[in-house]
């Protein structure tokens, strides 16, 4: 069962809004949190042991962490004892932290990554003629480990920190972590964002039910119409690498990007619609990212969660050590306050974007792909004073929408090399692809018929045209800060209702479904 799939939209979810407003509202959270346990079990059934063990231990490590700082914190103890006792607990719950994140990484580790490692490291045993090789398994994942992960560690961080409080409810606590419109592919949200509207059962309301439909039927716009449509193509040219060059492969990973935009950010619509119809607000994940100037500014867009997660739990951490305090004050002593300051913030960027490239899959494409992007940002950093100096000698003004247009299509070929590495089944192949654009190039690609063998036929196009017309639109209204749905809610009612008939007859005539479509897979839903 997917986010997409007819049995979500017009029964699982109906049933679950029925059942939710008609119990109790102080029973509703346990129907949100039945609802999430089935469906995470439809999909990877025996594999919900898995989240049950997270949940299960955050919880317990949870309340240790916080009884910890209960134990000095007593009045009958003098200021000197207070402050031994502190020393004391804040090394326990250092430790009880470490192991609290050790065996939510370690379980995903294991699962997800031991055989790309297990098989990594046996090739370096092999040219080392080891009679030793590392025995290797495949396990299998279960539904959103990538992101519930997540969840888990920041949930412990944030209660070493004490910017929450240890949930005693363990129940509150299992329906933020299975909550099941962002089980398959996020958005990453953080305990503070979303369990107390989880656990609160507000009764379903007319506007929440309007507005979470519209977004939901959004999102199945882009899925169904861009990202299924273009999935043949996409997996045409990828299965057979070696079988295409030059404008092809240039044009493959042009619609492969939108594709999976329109795939995340499409199936992100519709989890962010769910919840709106049950009242919670889950985080955007996407702003418009196609109008981005740079690489960092691209990722403050794309896949939002991700890299707000990245910056809070690895970024600032690591600038924190004393070891990066050390580097900084040394660097801008010898090399000055710009360049110091980014020799000593290149070790934090480096590891955001290893993990980065880490937690996408298992593969050297992966990594290629996030140091791809390390670099990139780590350059612009480099250069932007000397930009910014050669701009005004110009006398460039880089706040007019020219530059910005210059900005934004000159950014976009960079978006479109990195999500070619990123889809390619291995980075031999993504090199071997961005090779044959300058080896195989010709002209004649466009008009001798070869796009129409590649899966899709005229028609085809035409409505993904209109599909990229319409996303463009409507990404264009945003970037201006007005809200469609306020516009629409705002319509006379035949008007209103006309257009959303007429939005739901257009999905359903362009969607890419039946014989002869090959649906894409949600794509995030993989990592």
């Amino acid at each position: 069962m997917s986010y997409t799939s007819i049995l979500y939209l017009l029964i699982f979810l109906p049933a679950v809004m029925l059942v939710y407003q008609l119990v109790p509202q102080r029973h509703r959270w346990k129907i949100l949190l039945l609802a999430s346990y089935l469906f995470f079990y439809s999909i990877s059934g025996k594999l919900l042991g898995y989240l049950l063990l997270s949940t299960l231990s955050i919880y317990y490590l949870g309340l240790w962490l916080s009884s910890c700082k209960k134990e000095y914190s007593k009045t009958e103890y003098s200021a000197e004892e207070k402050k031994v006792l502190k020393q004391r607990y804040t090394q326990k719950r250092r430790r009880i932290l470490w192991l609290g994140i050790g065996l939510q990484l370690g379980i995903l580790i294991i699962l997800k990554y031991s055989f790309f490692l297990g098989g990594n490291i046996n090739q370096v045993l092999e040219k080392l003629s080891s009679p030793f090789l590392l025995p290797t398994f495949k396990f299998a994942l279960p539904i959103g480990i990538s992101f519930y992960t997540l969840q888990a560690v920041s949930y412990l961080v944030d209660i070493y920190y004490q910017k929450i409080e240890a949930d005693r409810r363990l129940g509150r606590l299992a329906l933020y972590m299975s909550f099941f419109p962002n089980l398959l592919e996020g958005p990453i949200c953080r305990y503070s964002q979303t369990s107390e509207a989880l656990y609160r059962g507000c009764p379903l309301e007319y506007k929440n039910i309007t507005f979470g439909m519209q977004r939901i039927l959004w999102g199945l716009f882009k899925k169904l119409i861009i990202a299924d449509r273009l999935n043949m193509l996409v997996e045409t040219v990828f299965d057979r690498p070696d079988y295409y060059s030059g404008i092809t492969v240039i044009m493959v990973a042009v619609l492969y990007t939108f594709q999976l935009y329109s795939d995340f950010s499409g199936c992100i619509d519709v989890t962010i619609g769910t919840g709106e119809i049950f009242g919670i607000v889950i985080p955007e994940n996407f702003r418009q990212p196609f109008f981005s100037k740079t690489a960092s500014e691209f990722w403050r867009r794309w896949h939002i969660t991700l890299g707000a997660w990245l910056k809070d739990y690895i970024f600032y951490p690591i600038s924190l050590t004393k070891f990066a305090k050390n580097l900084g004050k040394s660097s801008r002593e010898k090399f000055g306050k710009h360049m110091g300051q980014i020799i000593s913030s290149s070790i934090a960027l480096f590891g955001v974007w290893l993990c980065n490239g880490f937690w996408h899959g298992t593969g050297w494409n992966y990594i290629f792909f996030g140091m791809y992007y390390f670099i990139l940002i780590l350059l612009g950093n480099i250069f932007e004073p000397w930009i910014q100096e050669f701009t005004t000698f110009l006398k460039i003004n880089r706040n007019s929408i020219y530059y910005h247009i210059f900005q934004t299509i000159k950014i976009l070929p960079i978006i479109f090399t990195g999500e070619l590495f990123f889809r390619a089944d291995s980075l031999k192949t993504g090199i071997s692809m961005f090779q044959s654009i300058f080896t195989g190039f010709s002209w004649n690609t466009l008009t001798d018929g070869t796009l129409l063998k590649l899966g899709l036929s005229q028609e085809d196009f035409a409505a993904v045209l209109l599909g990229f017309i319409a996303v463009l639109t409507v990404g264009i209204i945003h970037e201006h800060g007005i809200s469609i749905r306020e516009k629409i809610a705002g319509w006379n009612i035949i008007v209103r209702w006309s257009f959303l008939y007429s939005a739901i007859l257009l999905v359903i005539i362009l969607g890419a479904y039946g014989d002869g479509y090959i649906p894409a897979k949600l794509i995030y839903a993989g990592f």
